[in-house]
């Protein structure tokens, strides 16, 4: 899938409801939208661009919608006033920077300050190394969704991307020290 906007592109208007006897099934249905990289122009009614796999995923979550007891229903916007197309690509690549930026601070406020911390302790052991690491593969993972819903191609991904190579490469000095400090044996 490419970043970036495609002239004449169509966009994928979904709209639903779901039971409210509990807001469960509806938060859920919301939160498997926002994970796809929907744009929500009022409660339940959202828009996606109309790319490879973005129909078969929403085709899932209105399964799931028709499992709830609820309906839903989806049209195919092709012939878009410039200036709305417009909104709509503005607002995509806003809600992709703001997404981007946030992997920036978790970079710089916590990963950045754990190791800090960490070697401030002298807690300079495998499973400390090994918790990092998680934390590390999580950034990654973040970044990747992220930037497969980045439709349009949205300003910071570039710094989000060095700032997670930044991570790997503290992390990678931090567990040489830790190997030094452990003397290769693996244990605390």
């Amino acid at each position: 899938m490419t970043s970036g906007e495609v002239p004449g592109e169509r966009f994928l208007l979904l709209v639903y409801r779901v039971p409210s006897t509990t807001s469960r099934a509806r938060v859920a249905v919301w939160r498997e939208l926002k994970r796809m990289g929907a744009l929500y122009v009022q409660q339940a009614v959202c828009v996606l661009p109309d790319r490879p796999g973005v129909r078969e995923r929403l085709d899932k979550i209105r399964a799931r919608i028709g499992e709830l007891e609820g309906e839903s229903m989806r049209f195919v916007l092709d012939d878009i006033d410039e200036h709305e197309r417009g909104t709509l690509v503005a607002s995509f690549k806003e809600n992709s920077a703001k997404e981007y930026a946030e992997i920036v601070e978790e970079c710089e406020t916590r990963f950045f300050k754990e190791i800090e911390f960490e070697r401030f302790r002298g807690n300079y052991t495998f499973e400390e190394a090994e918790e990092i690491r998680q934390d590390l593969e999580k950034l990654r993972r973040w970044l990747r969704k992220v930037e497969e819903r980045d439709w349009m191609g949205a300003p910071g991904r570039a710094e989000a991307t060095a700032k997670v190579a930044e991570c790997e490469q503290l992390l990678e000095a931090f567990e040489a020290d830790v190997y030094e400090r452990e003397g290769g044996s693996g244990q605390g």
